[in-house]
């Protein structure tokens, strides 16, 4: 906290320390000290106060020796110290119990960066001043620079870790820990082999002065670390590139025109895009925390806005299309080459056709972030196509909890581990009461098999009931299963114990062309036509009443994600039962909120199944899977042949996928898929009528 003096205080001083009278005083606006404009005849100095600390004198020492020299090697261009009347630049003096120290330095006419428009003569200006300042910096040594460790310095981004709890939405809580994440992945392990020097550290658009469009001083050296040159331009573009449409182009005037002055390696640009976005953490973290302490002083918050705009920019950049930026500016030569001809012909060296590509031209991606994607060549892709990261691409929540539990454990079901019980717990309270036993397994695939499994030996019986287009899985049982493969293309035809029941979508199912009718007028057309189909496999099955199961999903994917009518499973559930088989609801794709007025898609008909299938989402690309269904038929396939799954439900699988559930409740994404589906639906409305 900051010690205010009043203006007589601060006159006395001035006048018995530096022979400065009459002079007036205003106050400046400070971040951890109280500076003051001193004004005296045409002379004008900034008087800066600060609370004594360890250390703080020995930094204050080293900035002044650092302005005093600059005053003799770049004259003009920063703030050059004032000598006290009986010699050194620091006055130190007690007030109410508290010791003070104080300097005056002079003053730099012009307007700041932060209120003057920008220009790209202004920017090169800009970068070739932060490069001069940087080469005169480059070799001084100074041991209390060095051996300070401050939260404000990059590298230093674990200091302000903790302050991620003060950043209320949930989800830029999670962008901040993401770029951190990346920062440990990325940026640490280069750390050793960049080049070190002692740095401004924070040439924001407020320590910048502006003359006659073009950067007439930089000021406010209280940031000085010792920290990878790369650093620099990395502060200065965090906050140079505010507000800007296209960040990137704004920040090669600044690259150019530094590396005309002092050259940058490779290695060092070539993490240039996670420095900056470490910054802009460091900055929201300490904007969260510091409206919690200071919620009236608009100065503490000043960069937070458009950090965050930045943040939430920087992320839809791919990061090699960034890098490529930054090397063509510094004049270094690119490393993107397109390799995804070659890769093509490799991959159909070794895999099979059969397993097919996206698109004609198929993408190459290299990274992903939430709901982005970055192929190879530096392209961004919204992804609105994947439906497995359910909360995002490397949810860094997601990613901790798969890296910290495998560090630690992962065996299999057959041992006793926290980690089980702990998300069958918190999964099945997502359930009726009834659904409370829970198997798992690897995939959705592996999901319906054991699914079908579970109802042919509860029930004693071998009619299965699926939906006309439905898709359950790759494995033998998923493809018989899978009205979508046995009768498309390369299948081989329905086997004799499948039922197809026709889709019942008033746009492209069995009564197409009559909107009006009801779900239940359909489930009554299929019901007669089993009982009535004389002759045929399905009567032969009906008729003995050996329908062991009904599966379907509760809204048809691959019909074109088609809704059941409401009252078709409210009918179709209790004929089923009547036969003693059970009901399968495969949440594979409809699962975890993503319909967003319900959790599960079943939820949405106003039924409870027997067994529920879950997958892809669970885990959020991790291979995991699961069936969930009752102590009944739980108990049925007890039956002496163990079931077994190598690495169903092990303790990696299962700390991951409590981590999304944790995601989807915290950041409330449920009803997130509510608000963006309303909001799309409008919209169709909206263009239907032009």
């Amino acid at each position: 906290m900051n010690i205010f003096y009043d203006i007589k205080e601060i006159k006395d001083i001035l006048k018995s320390e530096f022979n400065i009278q009459g002079a007036t005083i205003s106050h400046l606006y400070g971040y951890d000290n109280s500076n003051y404009l001193v004004k005296s005849g045409d002379q004008k100095f900034v008087f800066k106060q600060y609370k004594d600390e360890p250390g703080l004198l020995e930094i204050l020492s080293a900035e002044n020796q650092i302005l005093n020299l600059f005053a003799k090697e770049l004259p003009g261009l920063f703030q050059k110290p004032v000598e006290r009347l009986t010699g050194g630049f620091i006055y130190t003096h007690e007030h109410k119990g508290n010791l003070c120290l104080f300097r005056l330095l002079h003053f730099i006419e012009g307007e700041l960066m932060a209120d003057v428009e920008h220009t790209d003569e202004m920017y090169r200006s800009f970068g070739k001043v932060l490069a001069k300042m940087d080469l005169a910096l480059l070799p001084l040594r100074d041991i209390a620079i060095e051996a300070r460790r401050y939260e404000w310095d990059i590298v230093e981004i674990d200091l302000t870790g903790n302050l991620s709890e003060f950043i209320k939405n949930p989800a830029d809580r999670s962008l901040v820990e993401y770029f951190h994440q990346q920062f440990n992945e990325h940026v640490r392990p280069e750390l050793p082999g960049l080049r070190k020097s002692i740095i401004h550290a924070d040439a924001n658009d407020r320590n910048v002065i502006i003359k006659n469009g073009k950067v007439a001083g930089i000021i406010d050296f209280g940031d000085l670390v010792y920290s990878p040159l790369i650093n620099e331009l990395a502060v200065a573009f965090s906050y140079a590139l505010y507000k800007k449409e296209n960040p990137l182009e704004w920040a090669v005037p600044i690259m150019e025109s530094y590396c005309t002055v002092l050259p940058l390696e490779g290695k060092e640009i070539d993490i240039l895009y996670y420095l900056i976005a470490a910054r802009l953490c460091i900055s929201v973290r300490k904007s969260a925390h510091l409206k919690t302490l200071y919620p009236d002083d608009e100065y503490y918050v000043i960069s937070e806005q458009p950090s965050w705009d930045l943040l939430r920019k920087w992320i839809s950049i791919s990061p090699f299309k960034a890098r490529e930026v930054f090397r063509k500016a510094a004049g270094l030569e690119g490393k993107i080459t397109d390799t995804s001809e070659t890769d093509l012909i490799k991959r159909d060296k070794y895999l099979s056709k059969a397993l097919s590509v996206s698109y004609s031209r198929p993408i190459k991606m290299e990274r992903a972030a939430f709901q982005y994607m970055y192929d190879n060549i530096g392209n961004t892709y919204l992804d609105m196509r994947n439906n497995i990261p359910h909360v995002g691409h490397c949810h860094p929540r997601v990613v901790k909890a798969g890296q910290r539990q495998m560090a630690v454990l992962n065996t299999n079901t057959r041992y006793l581990y926290d980690e089980i019980n702990d998300y069958s717990e918190h999964i099945l309270k997502k359930f009726p009461d009834r659904l409370n036993k829970i198997f798992y397994v690897n995939s959705g695939s592996a999901a319906c098999d054991l699914a079908v499994r579970l109802a042919l030996t509860f029930a004693s019986k071998e009619g299965l009931l699926v939906m006309e287009e439905g898709y359950h899985g790759n494995t033998r049982m998923g493809v018989d299963i899978s009205h979508y493969k046995f009768g498309g293309s390369g299948g081989r035809g329905k086997p004799d114990h499948i039922i197809v029941a026709s889709l019942p979508g008033f746009m492209n199912g069995l009564y197409r062309k009559d909107a009006g009718i009801s779900g239940e007028e359909y489930a009554r057309a299929l019901i007669s036509r089993l009982e009535e189909a004389e002759g045929t496999a399905a009567a032969a099955v009906a008729a003995k009443g050996s329908i062991a199961a009904f599966i379907s999903e509760p809204v048809i994917g691959c019909a074109g994600q088609v809704s059941l009518p409401k009252g078709y499973l409210n009918t179709l559930y209790p004929y089923i039962r009547e036969q003693g088989g059970v009901c399968i609801s495969d949440e594979v794709q409809t699962g975890f909120g993503r319909l967003g007025d319900f959790f599960w898609g079943y939820e949405m008909y106003d039924v409870v199944p027997d067994i529920v299938v879950l997958g892809k989402p669970i885990a959020n690309g991790h291979p995991m899977a699961a069936v969930v269904t009752s102590t009944e038929i739980a108990e049925s396939f007890d039956n002496g042949m163990e079931f077994f799954s190598s690495f169903g439900g092990n303790p990696v699988s299962c700390a991951i996928a409590s981590a999304v559930l944790e995601v989807i409740e915290e950041e409330e994404l449920q009803q997130n898929a509510k608000n963006i589906g309303d909001y799309m639906i409008n919209e169709f409305i909206n263009l239907q009528k032009k």
